[in-house]
């Protein structure tokens, strides 16, 4: 999904943040391209501010991976430049066994200033799905998004096995055998995929910023409907858009996952599964209504017939149509949330 967030362009790379071990090399870069600063001193001068902060670069590594918003990098290396004659001899004990313990030794004022810089308070990604620093738990960020595993609505019977075979082609004219082979095993199924967002928490997190966290959800539904894993496409191009798309808002009230409705598994019809998993979903939406309740704002849109499903709330005849409802009522939310922020 954060993947999907970079290609469609619905946000800017300054929005978005950077998982990775190597933030001081980044770092270093910025301090070069925006600052005209040596790059060697510039990479000293990172590992120093991290070190600092207390997460030391070792072996050209931090110790685990770093989700840091690209504008926190940014803060981090201005800061840098303008306090260059102190950070930019680099760290004393970096290289030491102590230095995974301990914070590099800097001044008061600038530990404090980079400490300042490390809000996230523009990676959407970031306050999507949320972090956590080891040595810096104050700078964690709980996750706006929850997302499911997708689950499949029926039995399956079995595994399928996909056979290659390759042969050398520069190899002379002996085709006795194969020069590698093997299996992968895959499966085929119909799939339930779940995904709620807490607006309140989402504000919160982009530290208020109402027409940030509108953009920041429009990226996420786009990305739950088209983001799909790379993994093994170039075997199977399993490029599958879903069949039925369903977005609910709700206010004051929890999120509702429909998993129940494939408790029993699903049988196929004349229709296959698609249809009656379909039903399947609309059914345990109805019950789950009557009993709790607020059904909510509810809009669908069915990719596969012209099958109404009523408690799924108001067919839309697109994707763009349905996204566009969903953050309209949003915004909404959002505005009424920051009117009451103050």
């Amino acid at each position: 999904m954060r993947m999907d967030f970079k290609a469609r362009g619905t946000l800017t790379p300054d929005e978005m943040g950077e998982r990775t071990k190597r933030a001081h090399e980044e770092i270093a870069r910025i301090l070069h391209r925006n600052h005209q600063r040596d790059e060697t001193a510039a990479l000293a001068a990172a590992e120093t501010a991290l070190g600092g902060l207390g997460l030391p670069v070792k072996e050209g590594k931090s110790q685990y991976l770093l989700f840091l918003g690209r504008d926190e990098l940014n803060r981090v290396a201005a800061l840098i430049d303008t306090h260059w004659d102190v950070l930019s001899e680099g760290p004393a004990e970096m290289g030491s066994k102590k230095a995974k313990s301990k914070k590099t030794a800097l001044p008061g004022d600038l530990a404090k200033e980079l400490d300042k810089a490390l809000n996230g308070s523009r990676a959407v990604d970031v306050a999507l799905f949320g972090r956590m620093l080891a040595d810096l738990p104050e700078k964690n960020a709980d996750a706006a998004a929850q997302v499911a595993h997708a689950l499949g609505t029926h039995a399956m019977r079995g595994r399928e096995f996909d056979f290659y075979t390759a042969v050398d082609d520069l190899k002379p004219s002996d085709t006795a055998g194969a020069d590698m082979l093997g299996t992968v095993e895959f499966g085929s199924a119909t799939y339930y995929r779940y995904a709620c967002v807490d607006l309140q928490k989402l504000l919160d997190n982009l530290g208020g910023d109402a027409e940030l966290a509108e953009r920041g959800l429009r990226a996420f539904l786009e990305a739950s409907i088209y983001a799909a894993p790379s993994g093994k496409q170039n075997t199977f191009a399993a490029h599958n858009a879903p069949g039925l798309m369903v977005q609910v808002v709700r206010e004051n009230a929890s999120p509702r996952n429909l998993a129940n409705a494939f408790e029993k598994a699903v049988k196929a019809s004349t229709e296959g599964f698609l249809n009656p998993s379909m039903q399947g979903l609309a059914a345990e939406k109805l019950r789950q209504d009557r009993i709790f309740g607020d059904e909510g704002r509810g809009r669908y849109v069915n990719a596969v017939d012209e099958q109404t499903f009523g408690p799924l709330g108001d067919a839309q005849p697109s994707v763009q149509a349905l996204i566009e409802a969903t953050v309209a009522d949003a915004r909404t939310i959002f505005a009424t949330l920051k009117a009451a922020r103050g």
